[in-house]
């Protein structure tokens, strides 16, 4: 393939400027999905809505063979931004704070260039825009039947990521997003005045314990080879300062990067549980965990790792530019992958760059990406499709 991939810098970088301006959160990508039909459809293919408010368009080859799905993200976060470009947001409380802005156009401008090489391959590419990647909306995508008709033989997906730096790739075998759970605690005291505390069951101070007790599960019970990060995000419980209150809420996450099953060896689940109820009833305090599964873990099967690693990067960079790379954070594209038995890979393309001030952590109210990383996830999708529905 002879594509001059610097021809659609300008394009990529004014698409994603376009979304950046209009972010809308998890199943609210109303404009969004319309703009992306739009696009699609002037390349003279045959969008459909999926999951509400998902896109899904398939590319045809010459002949039959595999199907190949591409998937991006169009969610954005509900965070007002405080960057002053003059792409900012326009939407009040509402930015792209993760890079999805940026996903949607690397997957755009893609499909135009396959859809102009598509006498080179045989087989299909599925391309799909997500919606509510940040509360596991491929789920519902799975539910609809996005990994049929034509079945996926493999899938794929990239992600900007400001803690690798721009020029960089981070691509590994096995896990590289953990396994993410949302909790719920409820503790229910009883209620009172603060001149008298021996007349009620006072929730905060034991909140206070469960707080920090939980913690001795990733420092002497589970085996510190194994990443666990217990994190408590928020809060919630009494009404004035002298009143012990009746009842505490406490949220948080808790993410690994092992077999989280409860049968597995290092049951975080149970654990957590165990502690939390040995907490309360040593302070006389009812209590109620519930758990929300947000993500499972992503993993990398090894042969698509090698497939990329040997047919597809060697077009985009020099080999000591891939860093083997996996974090802490939960990402659903493992819906598409590892949880239901299919191939494929996570890629992570850095952005991180001081001098356009694109090295903040994702989900901040200033985060930004270096928009000379775009092409790089172009010719990713580009070079997987290819060289992949090009394999016998």
């Amino acid at each position: 393939m002879t594509e001059n991939f610097e021809q659609y810098f300008d394009e990529v970088v004014a698409l994603r400027r376009h979304f950046h301006q209009y972010p809308e959160v998890g199943f609210q990508e109303y404009k969004t999905q319309q703009f992306i039909m739009e696009y699609l459809s002037n390349l003279g293919l045959e969008p459909y809505k999926i999951a509400s408010t998902g896109v899904v368009a398939l590319i045809h080859g010459k002949n039959k063979g595999k199907t190949i799905l591409l998937r991006s993200d169009m969610d954005a976060l509900p965070i007002q931004e405080t960057n002053t470009f003059s792409f900012a947001s326009k939407n009040a409380g509402v930015m792209h704070a993760c890079g999805h802005d940026g996903h949607i156009a690397m997957l755009l401008v893609a499909a135009k260039i396959l859809v102009k090489s598509k006498d080179h391959f045989n087989g299909t590419v599925k391309l799909v825009f997500q919606p509510n990647e940040e509360a596991d909306g491929a789920s519902f995508l799975i539910k609809e039947g996005v990994l049929e008709n034509p079945k996926v033989n493999a899938s794929f997906a990239v992600h900007l990521w400001s803690p690798i730096p721009s020029g960089k790739i981070g691509l590994k075998s096995g896990a590289v997003m953990a396994e993410m759970y949302n909790f719920k605690i409820t503790l229910k005291g009883k209620g009172g005045h603060t001149s008298a505390p021996q007349h009620s069951i006072d929730p905060i101070i034991c909140a206070a314990n469960v707080i920090q007790s939980v913690q001795i599960m990733q420092t002497r019970e589970i085996d510190p080879m194994d990443a666990t990060v217990i994190v408590f995000g928020k809060i919630h419980g009494g009404s004035q300062s002298n009143i012990i209150a009746e009842s505490v809420e406490l949220e948080g996450t808790l993410r690994y990067l092992y077999d989280g099953d409860d049968e597995g060896e290092q049951q975080p689940r149970k654990r957590f549980q165990r502690i939390v109820k040995s907490i309360c009833q040593a302070y006389r305090v009812e209590c109620d965990i519930a758990f929300m599964p947000s993500n499972y873990i992503v993993l990398n099967d090894e042969e698509s790792v090698e497939f990329l690693k040997k047919n597809v990067l060697p077009h985009i960079t020099e080999s000591e530019n891939v860093i083997p790379y996996c974090c802490m954070g939960g990402e659903d594209f493992s819906e598409f992958t590892s949880h239901n038995n299919i191939s494929g890979a996570l890629v992570f393309i850095g952005t991180g760059n001081s001098s356009v001030g694109s090295d903040k952590p994702h989900h901040r109210c200033d985060f930004t990406i270096d928009e000379n990383t775009l092409l790089t996830g172009v010719k990713i999708h580009v070079y997987t499709a290819l060289q992949y529905l090009s394999q016998k």
